[in-house]
């Protein structure tokens, strides 16, 4: 039986602003979305963003792409 207190983490997509290097949860939640892909990235699996764009990336793959469509 669980309690209150035990309830799972029902997955909820956060705001966080982007820094250089870290990251700042504005709004609590499970995930962030790729602007690229659209794919959830759980919080602790967050490796790849834009400062300058405030956005979050899947993988290097993903954050070279809008690089390069955001180059020119």
């Amino acid at each position: 039986m669980m309690n209150r207190y035990e309830n799972p983490r029902i997955p909820s997509e956060a705001r966080v602003r982007y820094l250089d290097g870290d990251f700042q949860v504005e709004t609590p939640g499970t995930f962030v979305r790729c602007a690229v892909t659209g794919t959830a990235i759980p919080l602790d699996e967050l490796k790849y963003w834009s400062v300058e764009r405030q956005e979050a990336y899947v993988d290097a793959k993903a954050s070279m792409k809008r690089h390069l469509e955001t180059q020119g």
